[in-house]
């Protein structure tokens, strides 16, 4: 049974919006049965060899029911609040915190005050809050604090992507993940952000450590190494099976100027919010060792380095226009026939 209640935070809601939680303690039985998934196709001949290995050792984990062997949570924590961004990083995660025997509850927290436009908000929630029903999850939606996380990021418009701005909006949205979990009875909080190689994995944990620290003793934070292969190819074939909506930038309006600013210079589609056809490549996660090579670790360091440059350029038009024009020929990856694939996974 499915409990509806509002979130009790005393920042600006929006009434016409449900509050979803459970106070139903889940247990791995309970959940096992609604958490398999197909491997899909047999990977193809050339797949680079660590999705081989990855896959194999998930394809071992699946068959001999160890799953969540790996997901320890802090000593003494059994109540889990999981802050996501987005349902394409959750699906691996949410699966080895259910499949815990450590754990008796896991619940979902979607506070992303970040995400722009509010079209782009609505897709990454609903299917989030989708993922989560299907897997009778607790999903538990504190909505679009908007103002807010502008007037908290004013000054940082033009910081670099993992710059003081992302410590800033990870802070933020930990905040209010530890302050739910400490006023709902929660003993430790986490967040999907530590599960995307886009993500500084440290900055994140950061984040979270600062906002657990605040309530001492009653709450932790669990910080995991959540970026292994073995992990992101397990995300990445939920996100195929469950054809989830593949997002073309990180969220905020920052990272959607400075993304159509790059496209614009290299005559690429702008981004596309919603619908069925992408800016640039597939609209839906489709198949999983495309889908994992395009957060490579080696993509995701160029991608960052040549970030860095266009935001030495500041808010200075004529400065991004020169530093853009550097990095024309900048790729995350080059598929065969020439187009630039990778831009829209984050």
């Amino acid at each position: 049974q499915l409990l509806f209640f509002p979130c009790p935070f005393a920042f600006r809601l929006d009434p016409s919006y449900s509050y979803q939680s459970s106070f139903v303690c889940l247990r791995v039985g309970f959940l096992m049965a609604t958490l398999s998934y197909s491997e899909g196709a047999a990977l193809p001949t050339d797949a680079p060899q660590w999705a081989v290995a990855a896959s194999e050792r998930i394809k071992s984990k699946l068959a001999n029911g160890r799953l969540g062997n790996r997901a320890i949570p802090p000593d003494g924590t059994k109540k889990v609040l999981l802050h996501s961004c987005c349902a394409p990083c959750s699906g691996a995660m949410v699966e080895e915190m259910t499949a815990s025997s450590l754990l008796d509850h896991v619940a979902v927290f979607f506070y992303n005050p970040n995400i722009h436009p509010k079209k782009e908000y609505e897709i990454r929630k609903e299917e989030n809050k989708r993922f989560c029903e299907k897997l009778n999850i607790p999903f538990i939606d504190c909505d679009y604090d908007v103002d807010n996380w502008h007037s908290r990021m004013k000054g940082m418009e033009y910081d670099a992507e993992r710059g003081s701005r992302c410590t800033e909006c990870f802070d933020m949205r930990m905040e209010r993940t530890a302050l739910y979990a400490y006023e709902n009875d929660y003993d430790v909080i986490a967040t999907t952000n530590a599960t995307s190689r886009w993500k500084d994995a440290n900055q994140v944990d950061a984040s979270g450590y600062r906002a657990a620290e605040r309530y001492g003793e009653k709450l932790k934070y669990w910080a995991c190494d959540w970026q292994t292969d073995e992990m992101t190819m397990r995300k990445y074939q939920i996100s195929a099976n469950e054809r989830f909506y593949k997002q073309e930038y990180c969220g905020c309006s920052h990272s959607l100027r400075d993304s159509n600013d790059w496209r614009r210079a290299n005559g690429i589609p702008k981004i596309q919010i919603g619908g069925e056809t992408a800016g640039l490549g597939e609209r839906f996660f489709s198949d999983p060792i495309v889908d994992a090579q395009e957060e490579a670790q080696e993509v995701v360091d160029e991608f960052f380095a040549q970030a860095n440059e266009l935001a030495k350029a500041g808010n200075c038009k004529s400065k991004r226009k020169e530093t853009l024009h550097v990095y024309k020929d900048r790729r995350k990856n080059e598929a065969d026939d020439g187009l630039i694939n990778g831009f829209n996974n984050w």
